[in-house]
C-alpha cells in the first residue's frame, strides 16, 4: 500500500480547467470580464436564483451582503461560534457586533430552540446561519423566526454546494446566500466566492460596492468600441471582483459539482460503515433524502473510552502520513472574540465540547479507493489500540 503523505484536502483539476485558463491568458482579458459573466450566469442557473455575483472570496461576499442590507455600527447579527472567523469578522468590518448562538449537538448547525430564545431576548438585524460541513440548517424554522422578528437571513453556504433543504437548493431561501470557492471547497477557483440573491436592490448595491463604488463595470467601459471612459464613484467601495482567470476554472468546476458530491458521499458512506462499533461518533444526517455536499467528514472521539486525547489522535494519524484537521476552534475561545466580549468556554458548552472531540478526516474526489482504505485502516488501528 502507498505510504506517501495523504493530504487533508486536494482540488480535482482537469484538462478542461487548464485549457480554459490558457484560453483566457491568450485573449489578453485577465481581470473581470466575459468569463466571469459566463460563470455568474451558469451559477445562477445551477442554483435556480435570479442573480449570482462573483467575488474574490466568500469573506468579500459576506461583507458585501451585510453592507447591502444596511448593517451599520452598533447593529447586532446572530450567528454561530462554531465556524471559521470569517463569518463573524465581516460583522465587525461594519462596526456591528455578532451575537453567538450555540449549536445542535448532532448537526453542529444552529440550535433552533436557543436561536428562538435569543431572538426573544435580544434584538438583531440579521441571522447568518452556517450550513456546517454541507448539511443544511433547519431553514423553515430560521425563516419563520426571521420573519417574526423582521430580520434578514444571509446564508453562509461556504460548505454547501450542491446542498438541498427539503428538495430545494440552498441559495433560494434566504435574502442572500454566499458560497466559497477556496481551494478545499466542493468546487474551487483557487480563491473566490459567489453571492446569490433574487433581490434586485441588493444586486445593484453589491455590483457597485464590489469594485470601488464605481457606477459602471470596468468590463463595460473597456470593451466598448466607442469612447466610454466616463464613470462616477458613488460610494467608498471595495476591491472584491473575481478575475477571469479564476472564473475560467469555476466554469468547468461547476459542471462537475454533482459528480464531485457523489464521490464525496461515497467516501462518507464507506467511512461510516467501516467505523461502526469504534469509540467514535460519526456524522449525523438530519434529512437523508436531501443532498449533503460532504465538504467535511467530522468524527467525534469518545474520549471516555480512549486512553489518548484528540490531539494525540491527530499526531498518530500524522505518524501514518495522513493529514487531518479540526473544524472548528470555536470563536468564543479565540483571543480576539474572547477578550473583546469576555467569553468563557462554558458560554457555548456544546460548541466547546464538540471541538474537544472533533477530527476532520480527508474527503475529496481525488482520493482513490486505496486512499480511503488507508484512512479507514489508520483510524481503526489507532482506536483499537488505545481503547480502554
Amino acid at each position: 500500500m502507498n505510504n506517501s503523505f495523504l493530504p487533508f484536502a486536494l482540488p480535482e483539476i482537469g484538462p478542461e480547467e487548464t485549457a480554459e485558463v490558457v484560453n483566457t491568458l491568450e485573449t489578453g482579458w485577465l481581470t473581470t470580464g466575459p468569463k466571469t459573466k459566463n460563470f455568474e450566469e451558469n451559477f445562477s442557473n445551477f442554483i435556480g436564483a435570479k442573480h449570482a455575483l462573483a467575488v474574490n472570496s466568500a469573506t468579500a461576499g459576506l461583507h458585501l451582503a451585510l453592507e447591502a442590507i444596511g448593517i451599520k455600527e452598533g447593529d447586532k447579527v446572530i450567528t454561530t461560534p462554531y465556524t471559521f472567523t470569517t463569518t463573524a469578522e465581516v460583522i465587525r468590518y461594519l462596526g456591528a457586533d455578532p451575537i453567538f448562538v450555540d449549536i445542535d449537538a448532532k448537526t453542529f448547525n444552529l440550535d433552533m430552540e436557543k436561536l428562538k430564545s435569543q431572538c426573544n431576548s435580544d434584538f438583531a438585524k440579521a441571522i447568518i446561519p452556517v450550513h456546517f460541513a454541507g448539511q443544511a440548517c433547519d431553514m423553515d424554522k430560521i425563516l419563520s423566526i426571521s420573519k417574526q422578528k423582521n430580520m434578514n437571513v444571509i446564508e453562509d453556504a461556504a460548505h454547501a454546494l450542491p446542498t438541498t433543504y427539503k428538495g430545494k437548493m440552498i441559495g433560494k431561501m434566504g435574502d442572500l446566500t454566499v458560497y466559497s470557492f477556496y481551494v478545499t471547497k466542493t468546487i474551487t477557483t483557487g480563491e473566490g466566492g459567489m453571492v446569490v440573491t433574487n433581490n434586485d436592490k441588493y444586486v445593484d448595491r453589491i455590483k457597485t460596492m464590489r469594485l470601488h463604488g464605481i457606477s459602471r463595470d470596468v468590463f463595460d467601459r473597456y470593451r466598448s468600441s466607442k469612447p466610454s471612459w466616463y464613470y462616477e464613484v458613488v460610494a467608498p467601495g471595495y476591491k472584491y471582483n473575481m478575475t477571469d482567470i479564476a472564473a475560467s476554472i469555476g466554469i468547468h468546476q461547476l459542471k462537475k459539482a454533482n459528480l464531485f458530491q457523489e464521490r464525496r458521499k461515497s467516501i462518507a458512506e464507506k467511512y461510516t460503515e467501516a467505523f461502526d462499533g469504534l469509540p467514535i461518533v460519526t456524522p449525523y444526517v438530519a434529512r437523508p433524502d436531501d443532498i449533503h455536499s460532504w465538504h467535511l467528514y467530522v468524527i467525534q472521539l469518545e474520549l471516555d473510552d480512549l486512553t489518548i486525547t484528540r490531539d494525540r489522535f491527530i499526531e498518530l494519524m500524522a505518524d501514518k502520513n495522513i493529514g487531518t484537521s479540526v473544524h472548528f476552534i470555536p470563536l468564543h475561545i479565540q483571543p480576539y472574540w474572547r477578550d473583546r466580549y469576555g467569553f468563557k468556554p462554558e458560554d457555548f458548552p456544546v460548541a466547546f465540547e464538540v471541538y474537544q472531540r472533533a477530527v476532520s478526516l480527508p474527503i475529496y474526489p481525488k482520493m482513490t479507493g486505496q486512499d480511503v482504505e488507508r484512512v479507514v485502516d489508520a483510524v481503526t488501528t489507532i482506536l483499537e489500540k488505545y481503547s480502554k
